[in-house]
């Protein structure tokens, strides 16, 4: 496959390219949660507990400069933001959905328990 850059990086496949927009820790837990819903900032913090404050920001920040989320502040006092996805988005879903259901099936397969029973 040929290599190809955009905004100054060097991309060896689209699958590279395409785990830029969607890879990482948390941005396909985010994207999944966004589906079908209009979140605000602690309502997905809620959703994932263990995610930090700051990597949220962080992953929202970067989700939306990519243009798989939309980030709709209204003026009101407190400030509210709400975060849905795009059509761009949406695209991603059934992939997400796919890398799921791939990773149940290893998980049954390497006998893991899961969900975990609670201690």
């Amino acid at each position: 496959m040929p290599e190809f850059f955009h905004d100054k990086k060097l991309y060896y496949t689209p699958i590279e390219f395409a785990l830029n927009h969607i890879g990482g820790t948390w941005k396909m837990p985010i994207l999944w949660r966004l589906q079908g819903n209009v979140q605000r900032f602690s309502e997905l913090k809620k959703d994932i507990p263990h995610i930090t404050d700051k990597m949220l920001t962080s992953q929202l920040r970067e989700l939306e400069t990519k243009g798989m989320i939309k980030r709709v502040v209204y003026a009101v006092v407190p400030p509210k933001v709400e975060y849905s996805l795009t059509e761009k988005g949406e695209k991603a879903i059934p992939i997400i959905e796919t890398i799921m259901k791939y990773g149940f099936e290893l998980i049954k397969e390497e006998g893991i328990e899961y969900p975990p029973e609670k201690k």
